[in-house]
């Protein structure tokens, strides 16, 4: 199903920076109506409040807190794109001595975090037509041993994700799952990335997956590698319709 970003209303968590910033701000210039910014520290979209103005509403939100998302989701009501943007990457090989609480930390925002806010925004999303995107990674198909936890927590979000969709496909909600390489942001360099892609290759790349209707998108070079050896696994098995 296809969305065009103009005129639209959008939710963003973690829109203070990195990803989730550019993708504010990709929304704007492409004409989105309004855009919440659904962040822990409402201080920290100051910066964005100044530039848009009535065009941003920050709201309070914590991705690992029920009751935060669901009061989010009631601020949020007039949402037709819902962007699942928060995540955290803690940097363990599965030999690490603290390697499980490393993996629950991960688990709990980037993949119960996903079900929390997928729950509270369901049913604004199937009466609005909507669409729901969210960041996965190149390390949801691909465990790269020094971040073992946070590809586990990453391929387990792709998997929900994909259940996502088949939920929503026919109830009229888009669902867009972004598969990026290693991207320059904060996030990144504290994991010790020293290259990677533009937070605004994404931005742009989630804007035109929604035209598209597409439910994949890996939008940098190396992601780009990703998806050349996975189309053939990712039309014949994952966007395959077993039901029948």
């Amino acid at each position: 199903m296809s969305m065009d970003i103009q005129g639209k209303v959008a939710l963003i968590t973690g829109a203070n920076r990195g990803i989730g910033k550019a993708i504010v701000e990709s929304f704007i210039n492409h004409g989105a109506a309004k855009v919440y910014l659904a962040v822990r520290n409402v201080s920290s979209t100051a910066a964005l409040e100044e530039k848009y103005g009535e065009k941003v509403v920050t709201i309070e939100a914590d991705v690992t807190d029920s009751n935060s998302i669901k009061k989010m989701a009631e601020q949020a009501s007039d949402v037709d794109v819902v962007v699942n943007n928060a995540g955290i990457l803690i940097a363990r090989s599965a030999l690490s001595a603290d390697v499980q609480e490393a993996l629950e930390k991960e688990l709990d925002v980037n993949v119960y975090g996903l079900l929390r806010v997928a729950n509270a925004f369901s049913d604004i999303l199937v009466k609005n037509k909507g669409a729901l995107v969210q960041l996965n990674s190149a390390a949801s198909i691909k465990n790269f041993p020094d971040f073992a936890t946070y590809s586990a927590s990453k391929a387990a979000s792709y998997s929900i994700t994909q259940g996502l969709y088949w939920k929503f496909k026919d109830q009229g909600v888009s669902v867009l799952s972004v598969h990026p390489g290693p991207i320059l942001t904060d996030m990144a360099a504290e994991a010790g990335f020293e290259e990677g892609g533009s937070v605004e290759t994404v931005a742009e790349g989630i804007v035109e997956a929604l035209k598209d209707g597409s439910f994949h998108l890996f939008p940098d070079e190396m992601a780009k590698q990703f998806e050349g050896a996975y189309t053939g696994f990712s039309e014949n098995i994952v966007m395959a319709d077993f039901s029948g």
